[in-house]
C-alpha cells in the first residue's frame, strides 16, 4: 500500500505542476504496484486522475485563468471519441493496448524533452489582449474540436486523462500563457474524465474499494503539493524530468508486454 501512496503522490504533484504528467503515469503505476493489464488499471488511474484535476479546476477558477469555454468545447467534441475509446479498451488484446501505450509515451517524451510543443510563432488561435480570452471564430473553433477528438479517444481507451495531449496542443496552436494552459488543461481532465469513468461503470466496471481510496488520496494531495510548487520550479526543469520519467516508464511497460 505504501508504494501506491508514493505513486499517487508523484503522480498527482506532477499533474498539478504540469496539468499533463500524472495522467500519463497513472495506469503504468498501477500495471507495476497491482500487476494489472491497462484494461484493468485504465478506469482506476482515470477515476484518481479525474478527481484530482478536479481539485486544481477550483483553483484555477477560482484565480480566473481558466478558459473555460475552451476547456467545454473541447470536452463535448471529445464524448463520442472517448465513448469509442472505452469501447476499443474491452476488444483489443492486452499486448497490443500495451505497446500503443509505450508508443505514445515515447513520442510524448521526445517532443517534451526536445522542446517541440510550441513550433508556432504566429499560432492560429490568438488572445484578445485586453480580455486574455481566446478570439472565437470557426478555425478556433475547429482546431480545438480537432484536440478534444484526440483527447477522447486516449482517455477512453488508455485512461490517460488526456493532458499529454491537450497541454502541449494547446501551447502550439495558442498564444496562452502557461498557468492558464495548465488550469485549462485540468478543467478538461475533469470533464473528459467524468464522462468516461460513467462509461465504466455503465459498461460494468467495479472499482476496488481500497486500492482506488488510497490511491486517488494520494493523487490528490499530491495535486495540492504540485500547485504550490509550481512557481518554484522552472518549467523547462519540470519537462526534463517528466519526459524522462514518461521515457524509463514507456521502455518498462514496451518490456513487459514483449517479454
Amino acid at each position: 500500500m505504501w508504494l501506491l501512496v508514493l505513486e499517487g503522490l508523484a503522480i498527482g504533484c506532477l499533474l498539478g505542476m504540469t496539468g499533463a504528467g500524472g495522467g500519463i503515469l497513472a495506469v503504468p503505476a498501477l500495471m507495476a504496484s497491482q500487476g494489472w493489464t491497462v484494461a484493468q488499471a485504465a478506469p482506476v488511474g482515470l477515476l484518481a486522475v479525474t478527481l484530482s484535476a478536479m481539485v486544481g479546476t477550483v483553483q484555477g477558477l477560482y484565480k480566473r485563468i481558466v478558459r473555460y469555454r475552451a476547456a467545454i468545447w473541447i470536452a463535448i467534441i471529445s464524448i463520442p471519441s472517448a465513448r469509442y475509446g472505452v469501447h476499443l479498451s474491452g476488444i483489443l488484446p492486452a499486448t497490443w493496448l500495451s505497446v500503443a501505450f509505450s508508443l505514445i509515451m515515447f513520442i510524448v517524451a521526445y517532443r517534451v524533452f526536445a522542446n517541440q510543443v510550441d513550433d508556432f510563432v504566429d499560432p492560429p488561435c490568438k488572445v484578445n489582449p485586453s480580455t486574455g480570452r481566446l478570439i472565437w471564430d470557426m478555425k478556433t473553433a475547429s482546431i480545438l474540436g480537432s484536440i478534444g477528438i484526440l483527447a477522447g479517444l486516449l482517455t477512453g481507451l488508455l485512461g490517460v486523462g488526456g493532458g499529454f495531449v491537450i497541454v502541449p496542443a494547446l501551447r502550439k496552436v495558442s498564444d496562452l500563457d502557461m498557468h492558464s494552459i495548465v488550469a485549462t488543461s485540468l478543467l478538461i481532465i475533469c470533464l473528459i474524465g467524468g464522462f468516461s469513468i460513467l462509461i465504466h461503470v455503465l459498461d460494468g466496471f467495479h472499482y476496488p474499494v481500497d486500492i482506488s481510496l488510497g490511491f486517488v488520496s494520494a493523487c490528490i494531495i499530491g495535486m495540492l503539493i504540485g500547485r504550490k510548487a509550481i512557481g518554484l520550479i522552472s518549467v523547462k526543469t519540470v519537462q526534463k524530468i517528466f519526459a524522462l520519467t514518461v521515457f524509463c516508464v514507456a521502455n518498462y511497460i514496451l518490456f513487459k508486454a514483449i517479454f
